[in-house]
């Protein structure tokens, strides 16, 4: 019943968002064209802004519906890199793990079920490079993080883990959007922020830890 309950209710709210298409309100052209008036009102209150905004972000995401893309411009343009960054990091990282536990409690043993052999393999994987693995996925942003949130709550890694690997891995994204939602004027889509460079830099940086759990393990064998 719990079940049936939680996914009337996820089933209800993502056919609204489509139905009454509320993707227009969170689209970029959306928010420039009523940029002045909306900062304004920020402007006038800017406790309830900021609540409201969270609280918006972390059902964008916690639904896995577009538009945090978005939301993370949207930030920058509003709060500025520091706040803006810091109400995006723990936003997503919230929705995300609700997304998490949504698909676990949902999901799990449907999965566990059907493809109990090809995911126990998974899950050996995540047991023993778990924190690495989710902390590389989460850096490289050509893979959609909504995804990850999904797939992640089929295994066993454990909700802590996957909350503070998720708020670290996405943090250089997070800083890349908001910092360019400063210039929100001079953006088209969220698509021009991820250029070669730029997703090269962040591959690159994904295979750091990777290469540093290799030199710590060169080192205790050493020592040994």
């Amino acid at each position: 019943m719990k079940k049936a309950i939680l996914v009337l209710v996820l089933l209800s709210a993502i056919a609204a968002y489509f139905i009454f298409d509320l993707g227009q309100f969170l689209s970029l052209e959306n928010f420039k064209a009523s940029q002045a008036d909306i900062v304004a009102a920020k402007d006038a209150n800017p406790i309830l802004y900021i609540t409201g905004f969270f609280i918006l972000y972390v059902a964008v995401t916690g639904l896995s519906i577009p538009g945090a893309a978005i939301m993370s411009l949207v930030a920058g343009a509003l709060f500025g890199v520091v706040v803006g960054t810091i109400i995006v990091s723990f936003a997503s990282t919230i929705g995300a793990t609700l997304a998490f536990l949504s698909a676990r409690f949902v999901l799990r043993d449907w999965v566990q079920g059907k493809f109990g052999t090809r995911l126990r393999v998974i899950d050996d994987g995540l047991q023993k490079d778990g924190a690495f693995y989710v902390f590389t996925l989460r850096l490289i942003p050509v893979f959609p993080f909504f995804v990850i949130n999904l797939l992640m709550g089929l295994t066993r890694i454990k909700t802590p883990t996957f909350f503070w690997v998720s708020q670290l891995g996405m943090l250089p994204a997070t800083i890349v959007f908001v910092n360019a939602g400063t210039q929100i004027s001079r953006i088209e889509s969220p698509a021009g922020l991820l250029s070669p460079a730029l997703i090269a830099s962040f591959v690159a940086l994904a295979f750091f830890p990777w290469a540093a759990k290799g030199i710590v393990a060169l080192l205790k064998r050493g020592r040994a």
